[in-house]
């Protein structure tokens, strides 16, 4: 069984579909990365896990139960960090943390003063006088210093800076050690690449492909960096190839990954000097989806 599953969920505002037959699913001590654009459905998607939005149609649910009807008893073992965090402004962020801590009943002081130690913050000032970033911190250590079975993180980054974006994917790594789970929304591809193990993507509202990084980069194209002996072979005309760029004898250009071993054995013809392969980035992929279905309807 799914730790978290949703089937079919489909969310409607009147006449408009935010959500159209979203299947989602998250496996024990996996993350799981929710990538799209902005409005793209991923916070509506996650209001329906949390019990705040109902669905128009379909199921949802985490540890086995009804995500609406059970809402109460899932919050007990779920943390969730938003991306647009509002604290109380007359409280200091440490007396922000010991309520969250409280309210859940399971946290670690050990954990808590390690998190705020990590994440560099002043538990001391009153939230009124915290930058984004700051608020940020402060839900990411009362998530982390809690005691929970599923991370649900939507847009968790945002405002924090590259050294404390370090600082949370180290956090999100121990957490999968432990066996956890994490659901991991988010616009920022390195980021996603970086830590889960599975990827779907969402695009006006509908999951138009989903999968292991593995199992999606065969959909997608290598990076090649050539030095040739003499002046570079012409490419223009050969099936597999895509967006040459370079001069003289040095070329950079994408190949399908089912031509690549015929493209290998034809620039070998033309005398190497240097060749640099690179991986597919989950931002080509998330690219070349979004151009295909925009060809798709402009052909419609």
């Amino acid at each position: 069984m799914n730790l978290l599953e949703t089937k079919n969920i489909t969310k409607r505002f009147g006449t408009f579909t935010a959500l159209d037959k979203v299947n989602l699913e998250v496996n024990e001590g996996e993350i799981l990365g929710f990538i799209g654009p902005n409005g793209a459905g991923k916070s509506t998607t996650i209001r329906i896990l949390l019990g705040i939005l109902k669905a128009t149609e379909g199921d949802a649910t985490i540890f086995g139960k009804d995500v609406w009807k059970d809402a109460v008893d899932i919050h007990r073992r779920i943390a969730y960090v938003p991306g647009d965090v509002n604290l109380w402004p007359n409280l200091t962020g440490g007396e922000v943390i010991d309520l969250f801590l409280k309210l859940r009943g399971n946290g670690n002081s050990n954990r808590r003063e390690e998190c705020i130690e990590r994440f560099n913050l002043d538990p001391t000032k009153k939230c009124r006088t915290y930058s984004k970033g700051n608020r940020q911190k402060v839900a990411l250590i009362a998530a982390f210093a809690a005691e929970a079975d599923l991370y649900i993180l939507d847009e968790p980054t945002s405002g924090l800076d590259p050294l404390m974006e370090r600082v949370f994917q180290e956090c999100v790594l121990e957490a999968k050690n432990k066996g956890k789970s994490v659901l991991l929304s988010s616009h920022i591809l390195s980021e996603v690449e970086k830590l889960c193990d599975r990827v779907a993507i969402i695009r006006e509202g509908a999951v138009i492909e989903k999968g292991s990084l593995r199992e999606l980069r065969h959909l997608t194209r290598t990076n090649l960096h050539v030095e040739f002996r003499e002046e570079s072979p012409s490419l223009k005309t050969v099936q597999g190839i895509h967006d040459i760029q370079g001069e003289e004898n040095k070329l950079s250009f994408q190949v399908d990954t089912e031509h690549l071993d015929k493209v290998i054995r034809y620039i070998s013809q033309f005398g190497i000097l240097k060749l640099e392969s690179a991986p597919p980035t989950l931002e080509d992929l998330f690219m070349r989806h979004y151009e295909s279905v925009d060809k798709i309807q402009q052909s419609r």
